[in-house]
């Protein structure tokens, strides 16, 4: 029998609030001194009060309008029971039956393929709750030590609607989040850092039933390439059980990212295993008034104020740089590299406006293909690089006049990203101009020629190849400051007179 997947995410982020959702602890999720930033609020001392962060409530609306969810006028804060350790209270204040933010849809819009970039993910709800502390495991005392430094600080949930079926689907989605909730500037959403953290349900049913089968819960997935390997190592896995003619258990599992395994922790709880009820030491949030003044926001004003949102930077970049599909992809992902390419852009346009139908291109490839090459072999953060839009823009009007040839470009560039050169007194300092004197390509060829017979004796006989040594040999001599193609039409005039 086939089986269809049916897949939904929860994914939790760590919101950018000076302070904590319900208390005025700093919320600083860099802190490396534990228990440090906690009061008798976030520790659920009885008799504490917590009061509502506007800001975390505000950060959740934007990401709610950037999503086109429905936004109540009325929302409020519940109370989910249960107890875990790093739980002070022994309930998390979160949010039941009416969220800030209900339904909305995201593109997968990150997606290579340019007709797949299109589906759309239904999403349920955008929510609002606090986190727990930290445990901290010390295998070798046998001990564990709790951090309630990050008891507290404010978590927007999202929950999507089953109707993601594999995992690539699933990360894709997750990373184009990420990228909005950065542009939104409402989380940093660093998965290695635990400030976004994604859960999935899986199911197996026959294809074309409309029945789900058994949900397995996926929990605490730090990365995207898990999220992707934990979803299908679970298909694979409940398929097997499936075909064996055993049942799935519904369950909570984690994900072994060495093995590339799941395991089971715990029976799956319910949502009435919580006990939801209203936090009774919270009002009820009045979030706008469609018919007269009032509410906490001016939801039209915040919907203006909005960014530029990424898939529609995605389209500008399309359209008005005609950059491929699958760079504008690369740029959106990258803050930085974007901000590099579009400054470099405006700084070229100041020092000639004619070399923008060519520069813009010779700016997304030297970005893309050299400097992201140069990055990784190097070892580079983007903070270590010391690149700028202007010198930037000054190698690429180098190139676009023919002042210098590709192989001495990368050169420079190379020094531009590693030691922040101004490429122009480089260039001159190193005598790095294109050379077009024919009278000095024609003595370097000759010595070239005259060094390598045997390469001479190659061409003679046919090996086409032996052209690209000696083009190779004199480029050497000059430094790369010469036309490869001129240097190349030389030598076979050269060897064809000397026939």
């Amino acid at each position: 029998m086939e089986y269809e997947p049916i897949i939904g995410l929860e994914i939790h982020a760590e919101l950018l609030t000076k302070t904590k959702m319900f208390c005025g602890c700093l919320n600083d999720p860099n802190e490396k001194q534990p228990n440090k930033n906690i009061c008798p609020v976030c520790l659920g001392h009885p008799g504490t009060l917590p009061t509502i962060n506007k800001k975390a409530v505000e950060s959740v609306l934007k990401v709610g309008l950037a999503l086109n969810s429905f936004i109540p006028e009325f929302s409020k804060f519940d109370r989910k029971n249960y107890f875990y350790p790093d739980l002070p209270k022994g309930y998390q204040i979160s949010q039941y039956d009416e969220p800030l933010c209900q339904g909305g849809k995201l593109k997968l819009y990150l997606n290579d393929d340019q007709d797949e970039s299109q589906k759309e993910i239904l999403i349920t709800r955008v929510h609002l709750e606090e986190d727990t502390g930290k445990l901290i495991h010390d295998p070798i005392k046998n001990i564990t030590l709790i951090d309630f430094n990050r008891a507290g600080v404010p978590l927007m949930e999202l929950v999507t609607e089953p109707v993601i079926h594999n995992g690539k689907e699933a990360r894709l989605f997750a990373q184009g989040l990420q990228i909005l909730l950065r542009t939104l500037g409402v989380s940093n959403a660093d998965m290695e850092k635990g400030e976004m953290r994604c859960e999935v349900n899986i199911s197996l049913r026959p294809k074309g039933s409309d029945k789900l089968g058994t949900k397995v819960e996926v929990k605490n997935l730090n990365s995207f390439r898990s999220v992707e390997r934990a979803i299908d190592y679970e298909i694979k896995r409940q398929t097997e059980v499936l075909e064996s003619g055993e049942k799935v258990i519904q369950e909570t599992r984690g994900w072994d990212d060495e093995k590339g395994i799941t395991y089971s922790q715990r029976i799956k709880e319910e949502a009435q295993d919580y006990r939801y009820f209203p936090e009774p030491d919270l009002p009820p949030l009045h979030l706008y008034s469609q018919t007269k003044d009032g509410g906490l926001f001016n939801l039209q004003e915040l919907k203006n104020n909005l960014p530029e949102l990424p898939w529609e930077k995605k389209e500008r970049l399309i359209k008005e740089y005609g950059i491929p599909f699958k760079g504008a992809n690369v740029l959106i992902q990258d803050a930085f590299l974007l901000n590099l390419f579009e400054e470099t852009i405006k700084e070229l346009k100041q020092i000639n406006p004619e070399f923008l139908s060519q520069g813009v291109n010779l700016i997304y490839n030297y970005l893309l293909t050299d400097t992201l090459g140069i990055k990784e072999k190097e070892n580079l953060s983007w903070e270590e690089i010391k690149i700028t839009p202007l010198y930037f823009a000054k190698l690429i009007a180098y190139l676009v006049q023919n002042k210098i040839t590709s192989r001495v470009a990368k050169d420079v560039l190379l020094e531009l990203i590693k030691n922040g050169i101004d490429p122009e007194s480089y260039i001159k300092e190193h005598h790095l101009e294109q050379i077009n004197d024919i009278s000095l390509l024609d003595s370097v060829i000759n010595e070239v020629i005259n060094n390598n017979q045997k390469a001479v004796t190659d061409f003679k006989n046919g090996k086409e190849t032996a052209i690209q040594f000696l083009v190779g040999q004199c480029m050497a001599k000059l430094k790369g400051a010469a036309s490869p193609d001129t240097l190349k039409t030389m030598i076979i005039e050269k060897l064809k007179s000397l026939s």
